[in-house]
């Protein structure tokens, strides 16, 4: 006694919850949880510690994270043979992009040196190559030519009436032009990194990309048929501007120079076979030949021996300085001119880069931070403006070299830099004499890989043609509007796919399949078996503002429900349940007067003879009311009956309207036919046997208007979050079909902490 007396003692009385005070206390509780979550997240992240300053910087700086543990013997020679070679490559390629950049081809070469120095420290891709790129030098060409057209910088040739371009002058606002893009390009990459914005590059789905690139290869083409033809066409801006050079260029062909014109095909022949040639070996080499450079150095050898400057007026490249250029600050007052150009430039390149960086990773068995190749990009971009750089971006062509000669991490980069720095100290000048067309044509041969993407349309056709739509009008847009507003309506349009497939999705019904617990669409799959009395309804899309009332309608289409004319039905069922009711209670009170009176009259012994028209006889003998009798006349037309289904719950009937005739006469011939305004009512007697034999009759073998069944299913799963006004319309569902008897239920619904 003692014992329990100190176990009571101890007792701890708790309190009996029911449902709403369990569900009251779980949100409390929930809510006090994420309240106190964010508060302490808040404070850890203003808390500095040892620890996390290093995580910090390590992953700010990730060469101090692979760095240390550099192996000379393992990752040395690969990392070098693999920097030669590409390097090799930068050299052809940044002059020859220069030019689609409007630029002097020294320009292209500082941009292949400084950008790959800056990746080297912040980056975290191993393989691939930052540099000067196709669709980005087009880009900046259309920046820069916009901004510093030839007719702004004509002047007097001399005494001459005659007028002429100063170069000088136009290339050097143009390098200003270039340089002030490329850094507010890098700070928008830099600002979008350091808030985690990484995904933006999400946005541009691999059809829009690949379409913009292709359309972007057409712009590369047309650029540079005035360098391979020798003509001077009109410069065009803003939209339809490609197709009025196209056309410019037309009407110049009868001036075609043709010395120029010969330089070209010389040039274009003899590079097409050698590149073919060295892919053809290309497996049986161990580095591939540098096809483009041998064309540079046979192209510029030919030029100065044969005097093609000054005998044939060939053009060519020009003074190019030796050395490099010390760093300057951008004119600021620029970027209010190019800040929409900026950003079309900052997301085309991210997009890019972490394509290409993402697909060698996951090749290797290495991880890409995306915020962070944002920050690496943002800051090769920045710091190469300062140094007269244009934007840059990963080269497919470059990064491919770069990982099949055996490039282990990016100490390969700054082996590629180092040839290009050396070209630009030492070997620069040699490549004065070389001609324009030359690099014309290295740039066109080298857009082949472009112009075989046209064959996504044909695979498109075949696997999605949402994406195909988006592929044809991102490549429209492009051509037709430009890069920059190109790129813009193309986003615009691919976001509009997503919200028309998110408001119109696919609608279905699940059944299972037996012997699993498997659950699929039942109108696509014949061996799925619906569930009696149950039906499992889902949707493709989440379910928010842009298509929940779709989704209403479409649960009462696939249900078979008409639930507004059902519930119209039922409660006009239900007002001549009580009008039976009431009719039933006063026939009985008459009927208990009359028994009154008649228990008097027998208690008084004389007999009272009933008046006329109040009493009638029927065919069976039976006494009846003459206002019973017209109700019956009145009532016997058509018929409600709710059978009760054998082993069925109280109240989970079935509903029907069966037209009827005489109440004597029941047979099926007359209950054949359906009319729905026509309603209503039989007695509710136990004793009607008309109500009996309808009981007994199997509705379903009537075909009449019935539903069976009784709950219904939301599988949620695929939404992966719901707004007001979805929480609407699920409320309203659960009202309308309770009004009807069918009981709803949520399944699959995720959890979310906001």
């Amino acid at each position: 006694m003692e014992s329990s007396r100190r176990l009571c003692k101890y007792k701890v009385e708790r309190e009996v919850l029911d449902e709403q005070r369990l569900e009251e206390v779980t949100q409390r509780k929930t809510h006090s949880d994420t309240h106190r979550s964010l508060t302490e997240s808040f404070k850890d992240s203003l808390r500095c510690t040892v620890p996390k300053l290093k995580r910090s910087v390590m992953n700010s700086l990730p060469v101090l994270y692979w760095l240390p543990k550099y192996s000379i013997w393992d990752y040395g020679m690969p990392d070098l043979i693999s920097g030669i070679s590409v390097g090799i490559m930068h050299l052809p390629q940044g002059m020859a992009y220069a030019l689609l950049a409007s630029l002097p081809p020294v320009f292209g070469l500082y941009s292949s040196l400084y950008p790959t120095l800056i990746y080297f420290f912040f980056g975290t891709s191993r393989h691939i190559s930052i540099g000067t790129f196709t669709v980005l030098s087009i880009m900046v060409g259309s920046v820069t030519e916009r901004l510093a057209p030839d007719v702004a910088f004509l002047r007097m040739n001399g005494t001459n009436i005659t007028t002429e371009v100063d170069i000088i002058a136009r290339d050097s606002y143009r390098v200003q032009v270039a340089a002030a893009t490329t850094v507010l390009g890098g700070l928008i990459q830099v600002i979008l990194g350091l808030v985690k914005f990484g995904f933006v590059g999400t946005y541009l789905s691999e059809p829009l990309v690949r379409a913009y690139t292709t359309a972007a290869a057409a712009h590369a083409v047309v650029a540079q048929l005035k360098y391979i033809f020798g003509v001077s066409p009109t410069r065009f801006t803003g939209p339809l501007s490609l197709v009025y050079t196209l056309k410019d260029i037309c009407s110049l062909l009868p001036q075609t120079h043709l010395p120029t014109l010969v330089v070209s095909a010389v040039s274009m022949v003899l590079l097409i076979a050698a590149k073919e040639l060295n892919s053809f070996l290309s497996p049986k080499l161990p580095v591939p030949v540098p096809m483009e450079l041998i064309t540079i150095v046979a192209g510029t050898l030919i030029s100065n021996y044969a005097y093609l400057n000054i005998n044939y007026t060939v053009s060519v490249v020009g003074e190019i300085p030796s050395g490099l250029s010390p760093p300057s600050v951008p004119d600021f007052s620029i970027f209010g001119e190019v800040m929409g150009d900026a950003f079309a430039l900052a997301i085309v390149g991210y997009a890019i880069s972490i394509s290409l960086g993402k697909t060698f990773a996951l090749k290797h068995g290495y991880k890409v931070d995306s915020n962070q190749e944002l920050v690496a990009l943002g800051l090769s971009n920045a710091v190469g403006g300062f140094f007269q750089c244009y934007s840059v971006c990963s080269s497919m062509s470059r990064s491919l070299i770069q990982e099949t000669t055996g490039g282990k991490t990016q100490m390969a980069g700054v082996a590629s830099a180092l040839i290009v720095l050396v070209t630009i100290l030492k070997l620069g000048p040699l490549f004065q004499e070389l001609p324009k067309a030359v690099l014309a044509v290295i740039v066109f041969v080298n857009l082949k890989g472009m112009f075989k993407q046209y064959s996504d349309i044909a695979t498109l056709w075949r696997r999605s043609k949402i994406d195909l739509v988006v592929w044809l009008v991102t490549w429209v847009s492009t051509l037709l509007l430009n890069l920059d507003l190109g790129l813009a309506a193309s986003i615009t349009f691919a976001l509009l796919t997503v919200i028309f497939r998110t408001q119109l999705p696919t609608y279905s019904v699940l059944g299972n399949v037996p012997g699993t617990e498997l659950y699929l669409d039942i109108e696509k799959h014949r061996e799925v078996r619906e569930i009696p009395g149950v039906t499992i309804f889902r949707s493709s899309a989440t379910v928010y503002f842009a298509n929940a009332e779709l989704y209403l309608e479409a649960l009462k289409e696939k249900s078979g429900l008409d639930i507004s004319k059902m519930i119209i039905y039922k409660r006009r069922q239900e007002a001549k349940q009580k009008r039976r009711e009431r009719r039933a209670e006063r026939r009985a009170k008459r009927q208990a007067r009359k028994e009154r009176r008649a228990q008097r009259a027998a208690q008084q012994l004389f007999s009272v003879e009933e008046e006329p028209g109040w009493r009638d006889t029927c065919i069976d003998g039976n006494v009846t009311d003459k206002e019973d009798q017209g109700w019956t006349e009145r009532e016997n037309g058509t018929v409600f009956v709710i059978p009760t289904s054998p082993g069925a719950p109280e109240g989970q009937g079935r509903w029907e309207y069966l037209k009827g005739g005489d109440p004597e006469c029941t047979s099926l011939g007359w209950m054949s036919e359906l009319q729905d305004g026509d309603t209503t009512t039989l007695g509710s007697s136990s004793e009607d046997t008309l109500s009996h034999d309808l009981e007994r009759i199997s509705l379903g073998s009537l075909g009449k208007w019935t539903w069976d069944i009784h709950s219904i299913i939301l599988d949620l799963s695929t939404a992966n979050f719901i707004d007001t006004v979805a929480i609407k319309t699920i409320k309203n569902i659960f009202q309308d079909f309770s009004e009807i008897d069918v009981d709803i239920y949520m399944a699959g619904c995720q959890v979310r902490d906001w």
